[in-house]
């Protein structure tokens, strides 16, 4: 990567920003009616409108330029030629070849990976469908009727996300569950649910010492052994994990224990073995219609033009707002009430990645990284934050997904639902300006002076960003697309800011802190010395409620 070039690109970006900055994006509709046409990508089922930008022909080719600059395309071949991508940890970040279905070569430090992979795939699909159809059953003899996966982060977050999405697509005779949180809450709202005969739990740790995940297992195996017998332990849980030493002291048969590779990111896992859960509810053929998905972006990231290919545009676009016009948000608003968890996902898959502070040589970053991801639901959201996004001093952009059709749910409601999201991003665009209100309020016979009170109050500045995901409808090669679209942006921004977006070093001092803490929360009598003063001083209130 030439940094002098990029640089340049920066400058010259810098520039047209203040060149154009005064100018609408309705305005840019009004001079050109063709700009839909030419500013949207039609992707299988999915189409990417970003025609809603503060952006023009010029604005497109200098974000190229940059990406150029920074060297995405030849990144992008290193990524997946396995190369050390994970500078820091010396590893490739080969996620890809988990949703390789053609079994073609894939190289991880230059070991083909795919055999391996191809044989846990068959063997954790075999398990899912054995579960599924009943073949597997409880240590009762009995048909399993609901699934815990314990697990954290993305062992957490993508399954779940995943199989509240695809709620159409799941067994009828199957519940799913997921506990996360080391807070007993979490498992013992869980558990009340359970009938525990029946239940199959899966741990997912790739050490399997993930401290709230094998506390929640320990908690759980305890109740299994008390209420069904220290046998049935072999029966009700499986492993998603590596170390084989310490499943087998859990209990665990080694035929339920299914493993993945050093090269797979934690927030990457859902397409390897960690998708255990969503495969036993969805199916083994419906869980390779996800890796599809997944498979078709790749196959679109490396082949298709820069100008065409969708998450470099995505990608520019998040450099656009965040470097040059200072946005440090970004909502992802998803017109679907089973797509809830789908943001709370992609802020781990965007903050965790892109959220650094040293580039790839250990300097400072030179530049803002990852904004502040969040999101819910529409048209939920419309009645809480969104009076921030049409009216606030804020500026956010907004990534809005909906399906043409609805998936199980009422068509007279989804046409209400979809009606909302395209006014929704219509309005941020459009806004409403003082002249317009002042004629409505007129027209409602208002006096002079209830106007010049009233009016100031109704005006929408508009011109605010969106881009808009439409689908025939979700599924799960749709769901696995969005997915690996997102994964994929978020590495072009990496490149472009210079950064590492496959360690996540962030996480460690707290769980470091966190153990250090544990024996002095839990013992009463232990000196608070060691701490802080307003550690210290929190954990003397404590335990003045806990002698209460």
């Amino acid at each position: 990567m030439a940094r002098g070039e990029v640089a340049q690109a920066l400058a010259a970006l810098e520039t047209h920003r203040r060149d154009i900055g005064s100018q609408r994006i309705a305005d840019l509709f009004t001079a050109d009616p063709q700009r839909f046409e030419r500013f949207h990508v039609k992707l299988d089922d999915i189409l990417f409108d970003f025609s809603k930008h503060r952006l023009n022909e010029t604005t497109l080719a200098l974000l190229l330029d940059l990406a150029r600059a920074a060297d995405v395309e030849g990144r992008r071949r290193a990524l997946f030629a396995g190369e050390p991508v994970n500078t820091t940890e010396h590893r490739p970040a080969m996620h890809m070849a988990l949703r390789n279905l053609t079994g073609e070569p894939m190289f991880a430090a230059g070991r083909d990976v795919m055999p391996a992979v191809l044989d846990e795939r068959r063997k954790m699909e075999a398990f899912a469908e054995a579960v599924r159809n009943g073949e597997i059953t409880s240590a009762s003899g009995e048909r399993f009727t609901d699934v815990v996966n314990f697990g954290i982060g993305g062992s957490d977050l993508g399954p779940a996300m995943a199989a509240r999405a695809l709620t159409p697509f799941i067994a009828d005779h199957l519940t799913l569950h997921f506990v996360a949180n080391v807070d007993g809450a979490d498992f013992g709202d869980t558990l009340k649910r359970l009938p525990l005969a029946t239940t199959l739990f899966i741990i997912c740790s790739k050490t399997f010492t993930t401290l709230e995940t094998m506390t929640n297992a320990a908690t759980a195996r305890a109740i299994v052994a008390q209420a069904l017998g220290e046998a049935a332990v072999a029966d009700q849980f499986c492993a998603v994990s590596t170390h084989l030493d310490k499943i087998a002291a859990f209990g665990i048969r080694s035929d339920r224990v299914f493993g993945f590779w050093d090269w797979v990111g934690g927030r990457y896992s859902i397409w390897s073995s960690i998708g255990l859960s969503l495969a036993i509810g969805i199916g083994a053929e419906k869980f390779d219609k996800f890796l599809l998905g997944g498979q078709d972006i790749d196959a679109h990231f490396t082949t298709a033009p820069l100008e065409r290919n969708v998450p470099v545009l995505m990608a520019l676009f998040g450099v656009w707002y965040r470097n040059f016009w200072g946005f440090a948000t970004h909502a992802v608003i998803p017109y679907d009430e089973r797509m809830a968890r789908f943001p709370a996902y992609l802020q781990q898959l965007e903050m965790e990645s892109n959220g650094k502070s040293v580039d790839l040589s250990g300097a400072p970053v030179r530049c803002a990284t990852a904004p502040v991801i969040f999101g819910e639901p529409g048209t939920n959201c419309q009645h809480a934050f969104f009076q921030l996004l049409h009216q606030g001093t804020e500026i956010v952009p907004v990534d809005f997904l909906i399906a043409a059709q609805p998936s199980g749910a009422d068509a007279k409601h989804h046409q209400l639902l979809f009606a909302n999201c395209l006014a929704q991003s219509q309005a941020l665009m459009q806004g409403r300006t003082i002249e317009e209100v002042v004629a409505r309020l007129r027209a409602e016979n208002l006096s002079a002076e209830a106007i010049e009170a009233l009016a100031p109050h109704k005006v929408f500045e508009g011109n605010r960003p969106s881009s808009t995901f439409l689908y025939k409808r979700l599924s799960p090669r749709v769901l696995g697309q969005l997915i690996a679209l997102y994964e994929h942006k978020v590495f072009v921004q990496g490149v472009i800011w210079n950064i590492n977006s496959f360690d996540q070093w962030g996480v460690e001092l707290g769980k470091e802190l966190a153990g250090k803490l544990a024996p002095i929360v839990a013992d009463p009598n232990r000196s608070t010395e060691e701490c802080d003063r307003s550690t210290a001083g929190l954990i003397a209130a404590a335990r003045k409620h806990c002698k209460g």
